[in-house]
């Protein structure tokens, strides 16, 4: 069986990452096939050196991950579906992904020179939430209209019932949902009801919503890493039951919203974008 064949891209989740990740996953030397897209797109990072993918043994035993990927430009990439998912959403959201690089390796090199010492592991706020976005954030683009903003607020006030039964025909013409994170995009390979994202929501204009596919992917890239540039909490997000979505799950009936377990009521206020 081939090492990516568990993957069903189908799915509606993988639109994003489709395209490229269908002709990556059933090449021969898939590391070299991700390098030779990230060469045709002309990849950097923050620092304006060329982005590649690289064995995880090129990872030097005491370097932070990101301190390295912003000195180098090289992403240590296992073999595995965790490390796949996260070379492809490198390649479709590059300027998110650099902007999350830039802010890590800021905060660990500001902790090394608080501390007078080498590079420290211990995170503080800003690059737990930049690991909460890298691992599991989903885009959630809703229509700048009085629909988007009633959506937006019973999301963040877990009025799941409103949100995915009285709104589930606002899903598409109103709102749009991209799974960036790529442990989020691993879980999903085994779909299971209790995965949930930590949703990134923004507002978009009619423009946004009449866009291609792919020209709607470049818009996220450029509109997520302007709003990154200024920095990120762990309260910048809110919960999103990713199976909740209305058709990306089976039986989404009245019991499947009534499970308290997945789709619970707010214990305290959850902060805006």
């Amino acid at each position: 069986m081939h090492r990516f064949a568990a993957i069903d891209w189908n799915r509606p989740w993988y639109a994003a990452i489709r395209g490229r990740g269908q002709a990556i996953a059933q090449a021969d030397d898939w590391r070299a096939t991700l390098n030779a897209a990230a060469a045709g797109l002309s990849l950097r990072n923050h620092r304006g050196l060329p982005l590649s993918f690289v064995p995880q043994q090129a990872l030097p035993d005491g370097t932070a991950y990101e301190a390295f990927i912003s000195a180098s430009g090289q992403v240590p990439t296992r073999d595995n579906l965790h490390d796949f998912f996260n070379a492809l959403v490198w390649l479709t959201f590059p300027y998110i992904k650099t902007q999350l690089n830039a802010l890590q390796a800021a905060e660990i090199a500001r902790a090394a020179a608080s501390a007078n010492a080498a590079p420290v592991r211990s995170r503080g706020p800003l690059r737990d939430a930049a690991t909460l976005f890298d691992e599991n954030a989903a885009l959630v683009v809703l229509r700048d209209s009085t629909n988007g903003r009633a959506l937006a607020d019973a999301l963040r006030q877990h009025r799941w019932r409103e949100v995915f039964i009285e709104r589930a025909p606002l899903f598409g013409p109103e709102c749009h949902i991209v799974p960036f994170g790529h442990a989020l995009l691993e879980k999903l390979v085994a779909p299971y009801k209790a995965i949930t994202a930590h949703a990134w929501l923004l507002t978009a204009d009619d423009d946004f919503f009449a866009l291609p596919p792919i020209a709607q992917i470049a818009w996220l890239d450029a509109a997520v890493a302007r709003q990154l540039a200024g920095g990120l909490q762990p309260c910048s997000f809110t919960p999103l039951p990713i199976l909740g979505v209305p058709g990306w799950a089976d039986g989404q009936d009245q019991m499947f919203y009534s499970d308290t377990a997945v789709f619970r009521p707010p214990r305290n206020r959850i902060g805006m974008v």
